[in-house]
């Protein structure tokens, strides 16, 4: 078994017996995980392998949730299907939506077809309030899962096992379709459409058909949105869950097949842990993806995959240092940045400034952060705060550089002995 499949073998290991060992909350959390990673993933055939960006995923998405949802309610709540098969309602529901947006969208490519991808979406948004009978007006739509083959699907055990095999089953589906004869013209579409049209490939029916496989997987991971929630409600349309995919994947990094799902995982589960700590969570995520942007383009995939490089053609003992100085740069400055915004964050709101008006005395009120108490107009704080900061960046800048150094040394060794190879 090599590195690569041991990887994933070890994942699926993980995944498989992670419930074990953790409560209810983060078995919600990891469901919501799986489901974005799946969502991420079919964006990614679109925007990765096709070099479509699509502003408007959220439909296909949320016409999958929906088209589950009735179906769950179907036959009087027995269910159109069994639970585990009711996400391909939604699949199928979305692959029919798709083909037709799709047919539109790919007419025009680059900002244009973003744009139309955009409007779509947004003119479903618009009329799901109107349409009560399908989207369920305001109050949205309820459902309950159905016992089946023997499971009771009560439990959030039981739904995170239905959500992984989904999740397998799609991911290796997905995979498979790059492997194809199709997937790889897919590839063609991004570098050089017109090449494939002077070859005598029909480029707009090949752009459809990609669009549709997209849009039906997308179909599915909201299907199992559905199956986890019990319920709908045509907010899932809006433009914000579109965003989401979009981040997410290029965060995980777009050029790899498997970033977006690493990139929605880390970012979902970020999600649900800070954003029961503070109310800046969606800042963070702001923060996060504009410096992978800067810094990261190819995503954290790219980044993991330099780091296996140099470790194999450096060594452990040359990667453990830098490694080192990475990780505590990011504590030291994350760790001050984190403290002063959640401080501003607490001064400018306007519970504080209630607060400062009921006082007598004319002393500024302490205040908490992290189940730390202070007063604010301490310079000290303010002071250590962004020492710790900008220390930090200095620490980063230099390893910065140093990996910059042994990826050059690492790419001069692979010439040498590949010089060596030919040689012989």
């Amino acid at each position: 078994m090599n590195k690569k499949n041991l990887a994933i073998f070890t994942t699926l290991c993980f995944l498989i017996v992670i419930p074990y060992f953790v409560g209810d909350s983060i078995i919600n959390a990891l469901i919501l995980m799986l489901i974005a990673a799946l969502f991420a993933q079919a964006f990614n055939v679109l925007c990765g392998q096709a070099g479509m960006l699509s502003f408007g995923h959220a439909a296909y998405f949320g016409v999958g949730t929906f088209a589950t949802i009735h179906a769950m309610n179907a036959l009087d709540g027995a269910g159109l299907f069994p639970t585990p098969f009711l996400p391909l309602a939604g699949g199928v529901a979305s692959l029919i939506i798709g083909i037709f947006a799709g047919w539109f969208s790919t007419k025009r490519s680059g900002a244009y077809f973003a744009m139309i991808t955009l409007a779509l979406a947004e003119l479903l948004h618009a009329l799901a309030p109107q349409l009560k009978g399908l989207f369920g007006g305001e109050s949205g739509i309820s459902a309950m899962r159905m016992p089946a083959f023997g499971f009771s699907f009560g439990s959030a055990t039981e739904v995170y096992y239905l959500t992984l095999f989904w999740f397998i089953l799609c991911v290796v589906l997905l995979y498979l379709f790059t492997r194809t004869p199709v997937g790889k013209l897919a590839l063609g579409l991004r570098e050089n459409k017109h090449r494939l049209e002077f070859l005598g490939y029909n480029t707009h029916y090949l752009s459809v058909f990609v669009f549709a496989v997209s849009a039906l997987f997308s179909g599915i991971a909201g299907g199992l949105q559905a199956l986890h929630l019990e319920a709908a409600n045509y907010v899932i349309l809006e433009t914000h869950l579109s965003a989401s995919v979009v981040l997410n994947s290029y965060i995980g990094g777009v050029s790899f097949f498997w970033g977006p799902a690493l990139g929605a995982g880390i970012m979902t589960f970020f999600g649900s842990m800070v954003s029961d700590l503070t109310q800046s969570w969606l800042l963070y995520q702001g923060v996060i993806f504009v410096l992978v942007m800067m810094f990261i383009p190819k995503g954290l995939a790219g980044l993991l995959v330099q780091w296996i490089g140099l470790l194999k053609g450096l060594g452990y003992q040359r990667t453990v240092l830098p490694s080192f100085y990475t990780f505590l740069a990011l504590v030291l400055s994350v760790s001050g940045f984190v403290f002063i915004l959640e401080s501003m964050r607490v001064i400018l709101s306007s519970d504080y400034k209630e607060l400062n008006k009921l006082t007598t005395d004319g002393e500024i009120s302490a205040i908490s952060v992290f189940n730390y108490q202070w007063q604010p107009d301490n310079i000290l704080i303010w002071v250590v705060s962004l020492i710790i900061t900008v220390i930090g960046l200095i620490i980063l800048k230099v390893t910065v550089g140093l990996w910059h150094s042994l990826n050059e040394q690492n790419i001069r060794n692979r010439h040498q002995s590949d010089k060596v190879i030919d040689h012989e």
